[in-house]
Order: structure tokens, then sequence, then C-alpha cells
């Protein structure tokens, strides 16, 4: 019944409106009232505020800057695996891409094809390939970090919807991942194509990797594609690749290449920043 209610609620709010009104909120610089605000917000989702790079929540001058925060240098070692988990966060789901089709949840899929914007050919890379999807709770830490070294190929911005990305919306609203908005970065890596897809969703203000900035604001309503065959953007494992100003959700998709996820994930597990994700 919570799942329901919470799924109607989500329809019945003016998602984009309320989006965009909090992401002038958060870009603000409201001197003692953003203090509040990140004191208030520390408390009630637990923020661990001693591992950031500036501890004290007077240093930030406007609330995205406390929400992707840096943390210090040593807060999150690169463990030796293959691939490392690129965020703080929990497991929404993993496994196999089936056929083209990706698990969200509760019964429900969506394609690969429709999660990358409708760009079949790119899909068709991932088929019978694996997927890791990543849900980042307000405490968490907000930047995203690259699973592997990996050369940038394209970027692409897909319009949609800003459903909350919650598990209680994934078990609910079919389709919800290649619903709502997000920007698909596709990279070779010695491994084969890889794409991250940062899916935005409700509150979500904007998303921004560290070659482009922000992508997303103004919010167009048209796909828009950059490509960089005409450049050597290449980044290593662990470094940052991008952020999110109010959580959300990264997709990993890899193709078929024998990677054998961590044994000790589970669907709803908790999982951190620069520990093993797969061999």
């Amino acid at each position: 019944m919570f799942d329901q209610l919470t799924a109607f609620t989500q329809i019945a709010l003016p998602k984009r409106a309320l989006t965009e009104l909090m992401g002038r909120i958060a870009r603000a610089r409201l001197g003692w009232f953003t203090t509040l605000m990140i004191r208030l917000f520390v408390r009630r989702f637990g923020v661990n505020l001693a591992e950031a790079l500036l501890p004290d929540a007077t240093s930030y001058a406007c609330f995205n800057d406390f929400f992707a925060r840096a943390l210090q240098p040593d807060a999150r070692p690169i463990d030796g695996a293959g691939y490392v988990c690129p965020v703080d966060g929990r497991i929404s789901q993993f496994g196999a891409i089936a056929d083209g089709q990706i698990y969200q949840a509760k019964g429900h899929h969506f394609t690969a094809t429709a999660l990358l914007g409708g760009d079949a050919q790119l899909a068709a890379r991932f088929n019978n390939g694996s997927f890791a999807n990543l849900y980042l709770s307000p405490k968490d830490y907000h930047r995203l970090h690259m699973p592997c070294d990996g050369r940038l190929i394209s970027m692409t911005y897909v319009p949609g919807a800003l459903y909350s990305v919650s598990p209680a919306c994934a078990r609910t609203i079919p389709g919800l991942f290649a619903r709502n908005e997000r920007v698909v970065c596709v990279f070779e890596t010695d491994h084969g194509p890889m794409a991250m897809v940062l899916v935005g969703a409700t509150i979500v203000g904007s998303v921004a990797t560290v070659w482009h900035g922000l992508v997303n604001a103004p919010r167009p309503n048209t796909l828009r594609m950059w490509t960089y065959d005409d450049q050597s953007i290449v980044l290593r494992k662990g470094e940052e690749m991008g952020r999110f100003l109010l959580g959300s959700t990264v997709i990993l998709l890899f193709e078929k290449n024998g990677l054998q996820f961590n044994p000790a994930w589970r669907a709803a597990g908790p999982v951190r920043l620069g520990t093993m994700l797969a061999q």
C-alpha cells in the first residue's frame, strides 16, 4: 500500500516546478540560513561531515557546495580489482542484460535501447552483458568516480520525467530509469565499451561532468549528443567523472566479457566508493 501511495504522489506532484524551485534555493548564498539548512540536513539524514574535506558546516557558501562536497584524500582507498564501485550508495539491482532487458524491480524491466535514448546500435554492444544500478540516498557522497580506466567516446543528454528514484518508486513505476531525464556517458576501456548513465530525479537540481560542467541547465526538451573522437579525454580508475547536485542513481552497462560481480553484493546492500565491484 505504501508503494502505491508513493507512486500516486509522484504522478500528482508538479515535479519539474518543484525541482527548479529547489535548485534555485540550493544555489542561493543565504548566509546563516544556508548553514542552518546544512545542519538540519546533516542531523536528519546522518551525514558524516567528519570525512569531508571541509567538515565545518559554515564553510559552504550554498547548499549545493555542501551537497557536492569533496572528501578527504584518504577517505576512499581504491581497491586493486578490475572494476571498483563508482559511488557511495546502495545496490538497486545488478546482473545480466538478458536479450536487451534490464531488471528494475518487482517484475519490472526496461530495455537497454530505451535507457540509452533509443540508440539501438549502442545498446546492441551491451546485449547479454552486465549491468549495475546504484542508488545514492540523500546522506551519501554525491560525486561519481570511474570504475576502471576509460577514454570518453560520447555523452548524450536524454530529456525525460523527474520521478523519484527511491526503492519504492522503482518497485511501482514501470520503466522508471528509462523514463527519467538522464545523461549517457560512453567510454572505451581495456575490457570493452562501458556506459555510465546518470539518472536525474525529483529535486535533482543538475548533473555535471568534469569535462563539460553542468549538462542539463537549462533543461532542453530535445536529445543532445556530444562526441569526443577528436579529443583524448582519459580518466583513470577512481578519478572523479561527475556529480549530482541532490541525489539520484547511476547505472553501469558492460559488454559481455566474463565480468564477475563481487560475490558479497546483494540487492539493497550498501556499497562504498573504491571497493570491489567486479573482476
